[in-house]
């Protein structure tokens, strides 16, 4: 039996099924039904032909010259240390012989001496004969040693990490954090130690005890160093430096990811620095002041401030700079506080000119005691940690709230680890959350 045209209002009988949309048409309506679908067809031929021309337009070479500059940066800067390190072993072997050689003319000055004491004294026992004897057969046997060039040097070929250079996708994956996932692995932390989190390609760094420790992608403690005892404000990786920089109470620090030694940094002024980040060429540090500001640092060849930018202190309104966090988009966020209105307000910026670029008002309760911190993930993208309501706030990379994902404890710190770990530092440890 037939059946009725679907399009409402029209009385004949349907004369084919569309099977495309599924709908039992009449003659009239499915070719009109065929003509609108065929019209389509030009807007998109359109709009191919335009991705043609730009791809036809696209020069391959420009893009891959920029990724050769910076692999090329990378290998000059490997071979500048290289360098150095060749020229300080050279300077130790050069000090190992000249103190072999003052040490011999001093053997064989003293030897003189006593032989001429010997000899103008006309006095002389077996004794004395033996005791030179031995002496001068043991400075001939060093000297000997030392004319042949008899020095060891033990040298162990170059072991190139193949994680020291990853090359990402051209499209980052927008990160789906409606379902946050479990806990892949938590570290404990003991009481009253350092929440601060960083991390690197490599490495996530922590303080679980009074050492900071560096964690691997299998989440174990690869590195640890020894007694820490500063009280630490922040930390953050310098990929020009090769290390990390820690902004603690006393000083600045640097610890080299490979030794976990520990120097202090001189930055040529004595401040009170809070927060701090780095670009690849750029340290960028926040002041704790009465008129809060960022100060901009060249790190390369010698540490040098170019830049700073002071917030607004309009009617005292006391802002405090919690966090400063650098993306890879040439721009800067900052957390600032007010504590004395209680607000939280997050400003991206330009990190060449400090220009404004967008503002969000969080609705973060602010405390005088604790900083509220964030950090960037794919796609330009934001983390808040609102250790207050327990959540993390996700911002879009315009300026908008995405989503609050409740978290089952307090977040103090939250940090993206190797594209697919999410890590956040609560009360009791740092928790490892996997997400790709």
């Amino acid at each position: 039996m037939s059946q009725p045209c679907t399009i409402l209002e029209c009385k004949r009988y349907s004369r084919a099924l569309c099977h495309c949309c599924q709908k039992n048409l009449c003659l009239q309506h499915l070719n009109e039904h065929n003509d609108f679908l065929v019209s389509q067809l030009s807007p998109l031929t359109d709009g191919i032909n335009v991705l043609s021309d730009r791809l036809n337009a696209l020069n391959s070479q420009d893009i891959m010259n920029d990724c050769r500059g910076k692999l090329d940066k990378w290998r000059v800067d490997c071979h500048q240390k290289i360098d150095q390190y060749f020229e300080e072993k050279c300077q130790e072997c050069d000090r190992l012989i000249t103190d072999k050689l003052d040490s011999q003319r001093k053997s064989a000055i003293n030897t003189q001496v006593k032989l001429t004491e010997l000899a103008h004294e006309q006095e002389a026992t077996q004794h004395d004969i033996d005791s030179l004897t031995s002496l001068i057969r043991q400075l001939t046997t060093d000297l000997n040693s030392i004319e042949k060039a008899c020095f060891q040097i033990r040298t162990r070929p170059l072991t190139i990490d193949d994680s020291l250079i990853e090359l990402n996708r051209f499209t980052e994956q927008v990160l789906d954090l409606s379902k946050f996932p479990p806990i892949h692995k938590t570290i404990q932390r003991l009481p009253n130690k350092c929440k601060i989190i960083t991390t690197n390609h490599r490495y996530v760094m922590i303080q679980p005890t009074s050492s900071l420790c560096l964690i691997d992608r299998e989440m174990t403690i690869a590195k640890q160093s020894l007694h820490f005892e500063d009280t630490i404000f922040d930390m953050c990786w310098s990929s020009i430096l090769a290390c990390f920089i820690i902004i603690a109470k006393n000083n600045i620090y640097t610890i080299d990811e490979n030794t976990m030694n520990i120097r202090t940094l001189q930055l040529g002024e004595k401040r009170r620095w809070f927060s701090c980040t780095c670009s690849d060429d750029f340290l960028f540090l926040s002041t704790y002041d009465i008129q809060p500001s960022v100060v901009k640092f060249l790190m390369h060849p010698s540490v040098k401030c170019i830049d700073e930018w002071n917030v607004p202190n309009i009617w005292e309104k006391r802002d405090r700079i919690d966090d400063l966090v650098y993306s890879n988009e040439k721009k800067l966020a900052l957390i600032i506080s007010n504590v004395l209105e209680k607000t939280v307000r997050f400003e991206l910026r330009s990190s060449d000119t400090f220009e404004h670029i967008w503002m969000l008002s969080l609705n973060v309760v602010c405390d005088e005691s604790i900083s509220i911190r964030c950090c960037t993930i794919n796609y330009n993208e934001w983390l808040v940690a609102d250790f207050k309501a327990r959540c993390l706030i996700h911002i879009t990379n315009d300026g908008r709230i995405k989503m609050k994902i409740p978290y089952h404890t307090t977040p103090y710190r939250v940090a993206l680890f190797s594209s697919n770990f999410l890590v956040v530092a609560d009360e009791y440890g740092t928790n490892f959350h996997k997400i790709l």
